[in-house]
């Protein structure tokens, strides 16, 4: 072999090891440079991930139909709708609460026609006043508290065990930054005082 082809291989050689180095290392993508290519597949800086939480908490709260229950109903025009001058304010508190089924009556699902109140094996349960009024609704609510209710289906993450027909199994799978988002929104909105029935368990025997 001349010493010139020699020379050729071995050059070849070295950089195809510093190529797989610098692939498949613990610093994979740093390539020769040492950092090139490892800043342009890094993740962009935290300024440019911020997340606007109260425009995506208004999206969630729309695509995940929190109005269906939590905003009393009204006849429109073309039949029931949500009545958006009590956006999210829960079961009116002038229809008041619910006579509760006697036992000799059938535990069905049953809602009212506001569609806030809902009848079932559980016992009797009542759309909450999501709305930041101070005394009826949420202001109190820390994010803390709201984040750990979906998760842990208890009010304010400690208390009673939230009834059907919340689906909090399936909000509880949503990301931090969703819950967060949803928080930030709710603060955001028309407050409204109106206080909530309490749930009412079904009848003894039941």
């Amino acid at each position: 072999m001349s010493s010139g082809l020699g020379r050729m291989l071995l050059m070849a050689a070295g950089w195809a090891v510093a190529v797989v180095a610098g692939g498949c290392g613990p610093n994979a993508g740093e390539g020769l440079s040492g950092r090139g290519n490892l800043d342009a597949r890094s993740d962009p800086p935290a300024q440019t991930q911020q997340i606007d939480y109260v425009e995506r908490g208004h999206y969630l709260v729309t695509i995940l139909a929190c109005n269906d229950c939590h905003t009393p109903f009204k006849m429109g025009e073309k039949g029931p709708e949500p009545d958006m001058a009590r956006m999210l304010s829960g079961h009116p508190q002038q229809i008041g609460a619910l006579e509760p089924p006697t036992l000799s009556e059938p535990w069905i699902w049953a809602g009212t026609g506001t569609n806030t109140a809902f009848a079932g094996p559980w016992g009797i349960t009542y759309a909450i006043n999501l709305t930041p009024d101070n005394h009826t609704g949420i202001e109190i609510w820390t994010e803390e508290m709201f984040i750990k209710a979906m998760r842990t289906g208890r009010h304010f993450g400690e208390a009673r065990q939230i009834m059907p027909p919340m689906p909090w199994q399936y909000f509880g799978q949503m990301t931090d930054d969703d819950l967060k988002s949803i928080y930030a929104y709710l603060r955001t909105i028309p407050p409204i005082s109106n206080m909530v029935p309490e749930y009412q368990p079904p009848p003894k025997g039941k």
